[in-house]
């Protein structure tokens, strides 16, 4: 195997130049081909870099299809697309997507195990990873909540990520980091997003460059809480909800009385439009080298 260099990586190059120029570049989650036309269509509308993430169910549930027709449609794009599997938390998985399926970053996610293993497991898959020329992303702490797609944590208690585990993290290798500072996977409640800006500001400085910081849990963030999130260091940001409640209403609305392909093009449009503003939101725009 050849020895890992991250400069010749996708997803490490569409993140450096966004941490060096100050921008975040949108994460969003695919479910489908819709998903993947829509996100794609809306970089190259906006000149915009993207990452389409799918969950290890992509994998699993179409035997890698809708990854390799993600990883066609970033080649074909006339702007800098990678592609990143997410929360994937299954060793084997893991193993088997590195070997056989065309991503450009995998994160390797043990927060479901305690840290001393969580670390010694995630040291040992990013090595395997690396050997394959993929970059990989941890995270420190534990996320609350859950998302559709991938295994509840629900018993597990929610620990906000400490400096001290930033360099823990760092030491395993990974390239990139998602720190739990307030931040959850799925809905705030009426309360809104509650985040320890504080903390993040202390993780960015702890951090120094070393890694890319990652951004989870970002369902109903005002434009504000987005931008002060990639002020703080942020320069990938994952998104699911934000940018396909659109979608979800464009199904629930259409379906009864649309035919199955004008629903598909309408359902494009909906998703298209969510990721044309958090490009803006997220100063992407413009932004593709």
């Amino acid at each position: 195997m050849a020895a890992w260099n991250p400069t010749s990586n996708k997803t490490y190059q569409i993140l450096k130049d966004a941490e060096e120029n100050g921008y975040g570049v949108l994460a969003p989650i695919a479910y489908n081909i819709e998903h993947i036309i829509a996100f794609v269509q809306a970089a190259e509308a906006k000149r915009s870099p993207l990452i389409i993430q799918v969950f290890p169910w992509a994998i699993t549930f179409s035997s890698g299809l809708l990854v390799i027709a993600a990883a066609h449609a970033a080649r074909q794009a006339s702007v800098p697309i990678a592609i990143h599997l997410d929360h994937a938390q299954d060793e084997a998985l893991i193993r088997q997507a590195a070997d056989t399926l065309p991503f450009d970053s995998i994160m390797v996610d043990m927060s479901h195990y305690e840290m001393e293993e969580n670390l010694s497991r995630t040291a040992e898959l990013v090595r395997y990873c690396h050997e394959r020329g993929i970059a990989t992303e941890a995270e420190p702490g534990r996320i609350e909540g859950g998302e559709d797609g991938i295994a509840s944590t629900e018993e597990l208690e929610g620990a906000l990520t400490t400096e001290d585990q930033v360099d823990d993290f760092i030491a395993t290798g990974i390239d990139f980091l998602a720190p739990a500072f307030g931040n959850v996977h799925g809905e705030y409640g009426p309360r809104g997003p509650e985040l320890q800006f504080d903390r993040l500001k202390k993780i960015q400085h702890k951090v120094d460059g070393r890694v890319r910081i990652v951004l989870h849990g970002t369902n109903d963030f005002p434009e504000a809480i987005m931008r002060r999130c990639i002020g703080g260091g942020v320069s990938k940001v994952n998104v699911n909800k934000l940018v396909l409640d659109d979608y979800l209403v464009h199904l629930q609305t259409t379906a009864p009385t649309a035919s199955l392909t004008t629903l598909m093009e309408g359902g494009v449009m909906a998703v298209r439009g969510l990721m044309e503003w958090q490009m803006d939101v997220c100063k992407s725009t413009g932004m593709a080298r």
